[in-house]
């Protein structure tokens, strides 16, 4: 960037002095670079259809030709892509993404490639790089899908196991256990976890 404006430098064709202090150079390539008294720069493309304004603290703006906004916050190294579509981008200096939809609906993809989406129904989904998946519906109830074939469904009113063999294990909110194996076997414990049926 600094030796752009090295160059650019080089290029002055005119330079105008405002009053306020502002200062706007054209360059011989026909791009316009205005100079503020507070040190922030902004620099029109020849063709008009891009802008970048670069602030005193550090800060880029960019407006592109495709009318998205990128805004680099320097404190935070931190991205933020406006399309015009409504989708906004976050990029942040630990490689966390976050997409937010126009619908409402929020991707955030972590660093270990774990993936996060939240729905404006409420629903939450992530995704693991192991190929475990987890959703949790808007009263709480919660689905764990595990990339062996098992899975595990937590309500109010009980948790329970479901293995790829058809076993099923509940284990209900009020401590008592029932098992049903794929064979039809049924086994149930109370609450203190005495067997009280196996069949």
């Amino acid at each position: 960037l600094h030796q752009e404006r090295r160059k650019h430098e080089e290029e002055v064709q005119e330079k105008i002095e405002y009053h306020d202090g502002k200062v706007e150079e054209v360059l011989s390539d026909g791009c316009r670079i205005l100079t503020f008294r507070d040190g922030t720069k902004k620099e029109i493309s020849a063709d008009k259809r891009m802008t970048t304004i670069s602030f005193s603290n550090g800060d880029v703006k960019k407006i592109m030709p495709d009318q998205r906004v990128i805004y680099y916050y320097a404190d935070a190294q931190t991205t933020h892509t406006a399309y015009p579509d409504g989708l906004e981008v976050l990029q942040f200096p630990n490689n966390q993404i976050e997409k937010h939809y126009p619908d409402g609906t929020q991707e955030i993809v972590f660093p270990d490639h774990t993936v996060k989406c939240l729905y404006s129904d409420g629903l939450k989904e992530t995704f693991f790089p192991d190929g475990t998946v987890v959703k949790v519906e808007k009263n709480g109830d919660k689905i764990v899908a595990f990339s062996d074939g098992q899975r595990e469904i937590h309500t109010a009113q009980f948790r329970r196991r479901e293995y790829p063999d058809g076993t099923v294990k509940t284990v209900f909110c009020n401590g008592r256990q029932e098992t049903k194996y794929s064979t039809g076997r049924v086994q149930i414990k109370d609450e203190e976890g005495n067997l009280i049926l196996d069949k």
